[in-house]
């Protein structure tokens, strides 16, 4: 569109005149397709559909949905669930590439969607992610329950298709997205295409679904495809710009690699500061930093140890060749196991591993481990084949850069134990203790739309953040305290001792005399008889908190999905039930109403 369209405030004549010449060659599907993404536009610049700081419907930079002109046209929903933004992004690029192909199409995260409008679609595609033990993101938990209910409605006349994210080194893989594909198929739901399980390198497996969705969504809905319905190769959004991504990350020096945990402390926690190319890596507080790694030396010469294999050999793959030690340090995945590697590794073991699956492991075991106790014959280039590659690690920003400028600082804890007297480490927190000052790491930003302060900085926060699930709420502290946010703070933190594992306590006392911080509430769980865990210091004050979150507090938790995240969230619902008098369905539906107002947010891993 021309520089002159647009301006605002031009005569009618004027930008009529100009519409008239850059729509003179479009065809009718083409047309269509504008009149979406111009309602789009209408949306977020405030027109007749209004302002809102939660607008109903998300529509990706390009395509949108053609609410006046196609009311009666069958059209395509896109629906993600996405913690981290991959779901989000595929399902963003899966709306554009059927705009492109001259599909009517729409796209909106789960929690936005009406769960009752099922009934009446006709071509539905599902973006899924798994995370903790099996569940669905937070912001499709209400479309989740609603869909497993009684109130679920029969959907004879609905076609669609699954695509499920998850990671398989963990038991229920890509189990959110399987669940949802049995219950479409129950409802009476047909299969437009196979359910396809994504591992954390996606990229392959995703960009075949979506081409293949365009495909035969365009056959369902009987259009003629304008264009090619090959789907964009698949890159992060922020690649149209000149951000970094996790295929193209930004060097950055270390300048400050402090432990912030006590001699004694069973985990090491270190303190990293980076910094930042002026102008380069914007981030928001919530955002996490991406670490491109490598495999601890150790765990390297372990593999090739057990599998007898030469370093030196040569192995081609994927249209590159590197030494087989090149594969292993830098390039696939040798601290956690993966489905398709236990399985690969049975069908070559002599014994002991026949009826073994992956639910039958230890979740602290490594490949080393696998290949320890049940020995195997593997080639270098087999080897290669089967193990996932090494994908980077997120780790929460503790920083803001109001406070730091161009700085990015994160809370990293050092994994380090053994199994069967041999040492093991984690791959990316082993790779991050060790970089000192003057030393130099691969990065790029993930951000987190989710994970986001709110807009009106004179409401309240409230930050649960036990461990290294306080590092994000650092940020938040020094975004507040440089914006001169009016809204009060209020942080509850955990740990093991308070001697060895108060991280940042001094930051936080400062606040706490400054004002920045309004109140704290710590919970040390072996420093007496009695274990005390951060919910039961939110029961203690139970009675503030829920007048605070009546008031409009926005809360947020970060940290352990196993234990923490569901043991806080349990708590959270006793708290609203007995100091609202609600009883356990309404209490449900009162964090449920919080989630979907983005005041109940969660980042947890």
């Amino acid at each position: 569109m021309s520089h002159a369209l647009r301006q605002s405030h031009l005569p009618e004549a004027e930008w009529r005149s100009e519409l008239d010449r850059l729509t003179l060659s479009l065809d009718a599907a083409a047309l269509n397709w504008i009149s979406g993404y111009t309602a789009a536009l209408a949306r977020e610049r405030g027109g007749a559909y209004g302002r809102s700081e939660h607008r109903p419907q998300e529509l990706a930079p390009g395509f949108g949905e053609a609410e006046a002109s196609l009311g009666t046209q069958a059209r395509a929903t896109v629906l993600y669930g996405s913690q981290t933004g991959h779901g989000r992004r595929l399902a963003e690029q899966l709306g554009d590439a059927a705009a492109r192909a001259g599909l009517a199409v729409r796209v909106q995260s789960a929690l936005d969607y009406n769960p009752r409008e099922l009934a009446t679609e006709s071509v539905l595609f599902i973006v899924m992610s798994t995370h903790g033990d099996g569940d669905p993101p937070d912001e499709a938990r209400a479309f989740v329950d609603f869909l497993h209910g009684r109130r679920a409605p029969k959907l004879g006349k609905l076609a669609y298709s699954v695509l499920a994210l998850g990671d398989s080194s963990y038991p229920k893989y890509c189990e959110a997205g399987r669940l949802i594909d049995e219950r479409l198929v129950a409802l009476g739901g047909r299969r437009l295409s196979a359910r396809v399980d994504c591992d954390v390198d996606y990229e392959r497996a995703a960009g075949a679904w979506l081409s293949e969705a365009v495909i035969g969504a365009s056959a369902e809905l009987g259009v003629a495809a304008i264009g090619s319905a090959r789907v964009r190769a698949l890159t992060p959004l922020s690649a149209v710009s000149s951000d970094p991504t996790r295929q193209h990350p930004l060097e950055v020096e270390v300048i400050a690699n402090q432990l912030i945990t006590g001699r004694g402390s069973l985990r090491a926690v270190h303190h990293l500061e980076l910094a930042l190319p002026a102008g380069r890596l914007d981030y928001h507080p919530g955002d996490a930093l991406g670490i491109v790694h490598e495999n601890p030396p150790e765990t390297v010469e372990r593999v090739l140890e057990l599998t007898g294999l030469d370093g030196h050999a040569p192995v081609s793959f994927d249209g590159r060749e590197l030494p087989l030690h090149s594969w292993l340090r830098s390039e696939r995945e040798l601290t956690r196991l993966t489905r398709p590697f236990i399985d690969a590794h049975r069908s070559r073991a002599a014994s002991g591993i026949a009826q073994m699956t992956a639910l039958d492991i230890p979740q602290t075991w490594q490949v080393a481990d696998l290949l320890k106790s049940v020995p195997a014959q593997w080639t270098a280039a087999e080897l290669v084949v089967a193990l996932r590659a090494l994908s980077p690690r997120l780790y929460s920003i503790a920083s803001s850069r109001s406070s730091v400028e161009d700085e990015a600082h994160i809370t990293v804890a050092a994994l380090d134990y053994s199994n069967d007297g041999e040492r093991r480490f984690g791959s990316a927190s082993r790779y991050l203790a060790t970089h000192g000052e003057d030393s130099r790491l691969q990065v790029y930003i993930e951000r987190n739309k989710r994970f986001r302060l709110p807009a009106d900085r004179s409401r309240d926060v409230i930050m649960i953040g036990p461990g290294t699930g306080v590092a994000p709420f650092r940020g938040f502290v020094q975004e507040r305290a440089a914006t001169a946010a009016s809204g009060r703070n209020w942080l509850f933190f955990g740990a093991r001792q308070m001697d060895r594992d108060f991280l940042y306590q001094t930051e936080w006392q400062q606040a706490l005399k400054q004002g920045a911080l309004h109140r704290l509430d710590v919970a040390f769980s072996r420093d007496q008889a009695e274990r005390i865990y951060v919910q039961q210091r939110m029961r203690e004050q139970g009675a503030q908190l829920f007048h605070w979150l009546e008031s409009g507090a926005y809360l947020y938790v970060c940290g352990d999905a196993a234990n923490m995240a569901s043991d806080v969230h349990a708590a959270l619902l006793q708290i609203v039930g007995h100091h609202g008098g609600l009883t356990p369905e309404d209490a449900v539906a009162y964090l449920n109403t919080l989630m979907g107002e983005r005041r109940y947010v969660r980042d947890v891993y």
